[in-house]
C-alpha cells in the first residue's frame, strides 16, 4: 500500500512539474511571437517609421545613438569608428570588444554592416541621408535629425524626444523614464552644490576649441544648444545668445570677441595636446586682459565629453561643470 501511495506521489509530482515545463514553454512562445507581431511607429528625421518587432541586431552610424541605446542596456552589433567613440565619448560602460567597426561616421562601409545581418539601422540624416537606399537594402533605417527645424529652438529637449523614440523602438520606455529621472536628480544635486558655493545667479560661456590650419578655434555654445539646456537645469544662465536659433547650436568666434562675456565664467574644452589658451593666447592680450581671465574665472573641462551627444554626456556635463566651480571656492 505504502508503495502504491509513494509511486503515485511521484507520478503527481512528474506530472505537475510538466505541466509548469508546458506553461514556462507557452509563455516563451507567446511572449515571442507577440514580440515578432510588435510594431510601432516613431517620429525620425524622415518622417514616421514603422518598426515591426522588437530589433535584436542593430548597427549604428552615429555616436549620439549609441549613447542612448546603452543606458537602455542594449549593445550594438556594429559602430561607426569604434575607436573614436571610446576616445571622445568617454561616458556609461565602454562599448563591447565584440562590437564591429563599420567604417567612418561619414562614410560607413556597407559591405561591413551587411555581414553583421543587422534588423536594425539607425543613422543621422545630415550624414546617411543620401545612402538610406543601400542602407534600406540591407536592413529597416532609421535617420534621426539631431539638427533640424523642429529641434533647432531647444536641442536639449530635442535630444530627449529623440531618446525617447530609441526607447521606444526597443520596449524600454520605462527604463527610459527612470534615467531620465536619474539625470534631473543629478541636476538638482549638482544646481544645490552651485548655490551652497555661493554662485546663484551665474553666467557662463562653454567652448569647445582646437586648432585647425594652424589657427586657433572656438565654439562657443549657444542657448538653444544642449549644452545651455544642461546649464539651466542647474540653475546657470548660458551667456551667448543669438536672434535666430543656431542650427548646430554653436557660434565660432575670434579671441576678440569675448570681450562681450566678461562677467562669465569661462569653460572650455580642450585635448591635452591643443590647449590654445595656454599655447596661443598665452601672451595675447585680447585673451590675458579679459575681467574673467584676470579673475580666475575660466575652468578647463575634459575634452572626451560629448557635448553634442545623449543623457550620459548631459549628466558628465552637469558633474563637471559643478565640480569645476565648486573646487575653485
Amino acid at each position: 500500500m505504502m508503495k502504491k501511495l509513494g509511486l503515485l506521489i511521484v507520478i503527481l509530482i512528474l506530472a505537475i512539474l510538466a505541466a509548469c515545463n508546458k506553461s514556462d514553454q507557452e509563455a516563451k512562445d507567446s511572449s515571442a511571437e507577440s514580440e515578432s507581431e510588435r510594431s510601432v511607429t516613431v517620429d525620425t528625421g524622415m518622417g514616421e517609421k514603422s518598426i515591426q518587432g522588437v530589433p535584436q541586431r542593430v548597427v549604428v552610424l552615429e555616436w549620439t545613438y549609441v549613447e542612448h541605446m546603452l543606458p537602455l542596456g542594449i549593445e550594438p552589433v556594429g559602430v561607426s569608428d569604434v575607436e573614436g567613440y571610446n576616445k571622445w565619448i568617454n561616458v556609461g560602460e565602454p562599448l563591447s570588444e565584440s562590437t564591429e567597426d563599420v567604417g567612418t561616421r561619414a562614410e560607413p562601409n556597407l559591405e561591413a554592416i551587411a555581414r553583421l545581418k543587422p534588423d536594425l539601422i539607425i543613422g543621422a540624416k545630415y550624414r546617411h541621408e543620401t545612402i538610406i537606399e543601400e542602407l534600406e537594402s540591407i536592413a529597416p533605417t532609421v535617420l534621426f535629425a539631431p539638427y533640424s527645424e523642429e529641434g533647432v529652438d531647444d536641442q536639449y529637449q530635442h535630444m530627449l524626444n529623440e531618446f525617447d523614440a530609441v526607447a521606444k523602438i526597443f520596449d524600454k520606455q520605462e527604463k527610459a523614464e527612470e534615467v531620465k529621472q536619474e539625470l534631473e536628480q543629478t541636476f538638482k544635486d549638482q544646481g544645490k552644490r552651485i548655490e551652497e558655493a555661493g554662485l546663484s545667479d551665474i553666467e557662463a560661456v562653454v567652448t569647445q576649441a582646437f586648432t585647425s590650419q594652424n589657427s586657433p578655434i572656438m565654439r562657443l555654445f549657444t542657448d538653444n544648444s544642449v549644452v545651455a539646456g544642461v546649464l539651466e537645469q542647474m540653475g546657470v544662465a548660458n551667456a551667448v545668445e543669438t536672434k535666430q536659433p543656431e542650427i548646430y547650436g554653436f557660434i565660432s568666434t575670434s579671441v576678440e570677441a569675448l570681450q562681450n562675456y566678461q562677467n562669465s565664467h569661462f569653460f572650455y574644452l580642450v585635448q591635452q595636446d591643443d590647449n590654445i589658451f595656454t599655447n596661443q593666447f598665452a601672451d595675447n592680450p585680447a585673451w590675458t586682459n579679459l575681467e574673467f581671465v584676470q579673475d580666475d574665472r575660466t575652468y578647463k573641462l575634459p575634452g572626451d565629453m560629448g557635448t553634442f551627444a545623449g543623457p550620459l554626456s548631459a549628466e558628465r556635463l552637469a558633474i563637471e561643470v559643478a565640480d569645476a566651480l565648486v573646487e575653485k571656492q
